[in-house]
């Protein structure tokens, strides 16, 4: 069998990268946050009079192909005062903004694969889904010696947004979890 060979640019240069950070309407710090490097390399990119070598080369392409994917992966602006971020691993799955006072809930799902979104197919839960979602993150309140699990996490009641601040809705069996910005 052949091994594959790929079309894809040996080296790219400052101007190339440059270009393609302005075509994406990105300054240099968002831009570095976008390929995963430090503004320092970004920096040294867009000065540099020597070919640029290595995985940059092949994202810059794809970006190049793709500038939609951009907007794809953005976070929208915080409009509530509660931010949840459902990972699977180290990976983005669902953002979820929540007011608690309103009962509000919006989301936007950063994978296609139904079984890693926080609410499936459920593209606009309500704030009882959004509750019900919580609870699903934690032990049941009915669980046998709750008040000394409770007690040993310094936790004064059963409370699902609680415990997920303590737990970030780790469980034992799943690689899922919840980071929280308020």
């Amino acid at each position: 069998m052949k091994e594959k060979i790929f079309a894809v640019p040996q080296y790219t240069t400052a101007e190339e990268i440059k270009e393609v950070r302005k075509q994406l309407g990105l300054k240099q710090k968002a831009f570095a946050g976008l390929v995963n490097a430090s503004v320092p390399t970004v920096e040294r990119w867009e000065r540099s009079s020597d070919p640029i070598r290595g995985p940059i080369v092949t994202l810059l392409d794809m970006l190049r192909k793709n500038k939609s994917y951009v907007e794809a992966i953005s976070l929208p602006p915080r409009k509530t005062p509660l931010r949840f971020f459902y990972m699977y691993r180290q990976r983005l799955c669902t953002l979820i903004d929540v007011n608690e006072l309103k009962q509000e809930v919006y989301i936007k799902n950063y994978t296609d694969e139904i079984m890693y979104r926080a609410f499936g197919v459920n593209e606009k839960p309500s704030y009882k889904d959004y509750q019900e979602f919580l609870e699903s993150r934690c032990f049941p309140e009915s669980r046998d010696k709750m008040k000394l699990i409770l007690r040993d996490m310094n936790l004064p009641f059963y409370d699902p947004f609680l415990i997920i601040q303590k737990t970030e809705g780790r469980m034992a069996e799943d690689d899922f979890w919840l980071r929280i910005e308020q």
